[in-house]
């Protein structure tokens, strides 16, 4: 016999899911609502994975120059940061420190006019927090020195500036000098060394890094910063570090962030979405269920005569 040279649970397997002979719908039955369930969790599978992929990539980027944690002042005028960043530095955790300046700008060449987010950095130290360095593509990283007023701009950023490596650009603070001749907005010029590309408009349109030296400088902080930016092991357990650091002693009477709360609405917009792809999808692999269900109900009724 032909069955005899098939495995028993194949053979057992197809005899239940065909129907006999006078009654072919149950099989049509049998063989859509299989199909419809397979369609289903493969839809589940790759719909999640897509939108996994999606925050994954979307999330490293937004790390090449967001630091797993922050540690600053709630004045954003941090004094003698060294003792924050050794506090934190002796945790098995925490793989770098660095600090940093963030303040507000307005970029000009010429005709050219932009606002910019601008971040004074130790180069030496930055590289330990983020990736801007190996995200050069133009220009060298290690122009940037102290002294020199130079700037590292974000390719789109140069690009509607209209200003090469090379050139400068005039930077106009929010503060302001006062003179003989009244209130001056309080300019400098800057030379472009490097441009950088990590892939996310948000900072490849705006963010504008100098030497902290010349940062400092330039908003009048004196030996001053905004902060420290930390880099963890596992980026994921930044949330539990930031609450541990918190119940520190040693930092009371500072804010402590977490990358999360970096772009915090996209990511629960992302997180919102999966979950009703997940809803969606699962009612699709319920049908399909309901479907197989009631096919076995039709087999049991179509083969009682067999028993």
């Amino acid at each position: 016999m032909p069955h005899m040279y098939q495995p028993f649970e194949l053979f057992v397997g197809l005899r239940y899911t065909r129907a006999k002979r006078r009654n072919h719908f149950i099989s049509f039955i049998s063989m859509t609502s299989m199909l419809g369930i397979a369609l289903g969790v493969t839809a589940l599978i790759t719909v999640l994975s897509v939108m996994n992929g999606f925050e994954k990539e979307v999330r490293g980027r937004i790390l090449d120059t967001v630091s797993h944690l922050t540690i600053s002042h709630y004045d954003n005028r941090m004094e003698n940061w060294q003792k924050a960043a050794a506090v934190v530095e002796k945790h098995e955790q925490v793989t770098g420190t660095a600090p940093y300046i963030e303040g507000q700008g307005m970029l000009i060449n010429g005709k050219n006019v932009n606002g910019s987010l601008i971040r004074g950095v130790l180069p030496g130290k930055e590289e330990q927090v983020s990736k801007i360095a190996d995200r050069i593509n133009a220009g060298d990283w290690k122009n940037l020195k102290p002294g020199e007023f130079g700037i590292i701009l974000g390719r789109d950023l140069a690009r509607i500036l209209n200003v090469e490596v090379g050139e400068k650009v005039t930077l106009v603070t929010p503060s302001a000098n006062v003179t003989p001749a009244g209130v001056m907005p309080r300019l400098k010029r800057f030379k472009v060394v490097a441009t950088f590309f990590v892939g996310h408009d948000l900072y490849d349109s705006s963010l504008a890094v100098m030497h902290l030296t010349d940062a400092q400088k330039l908003f009048r902080l004196g030996d001053k910063v905004t902060g420290v930016r930390v880099q963890l092991k596992d980026l994921f357990r930044a949330p539990l570090m930031r609450r541990e650091f918190q119940n520190d002693d040693r930092l009371i009477g500072y804010w402590l962030r977490d990358w999360s709360s970096y772009q915090a609405n996209w990511f629960r917009a992302v997180k919102t979405e999966k979950r009703m792809m997940f809803l969606l999808l699962t009612l699709i692999i319920a049908v399909a269920a309901f479907n197989i269900v009631s096919t076995l109900v039709m087999l049991v009724t179509d083969k009682e005569s067999d028993i």
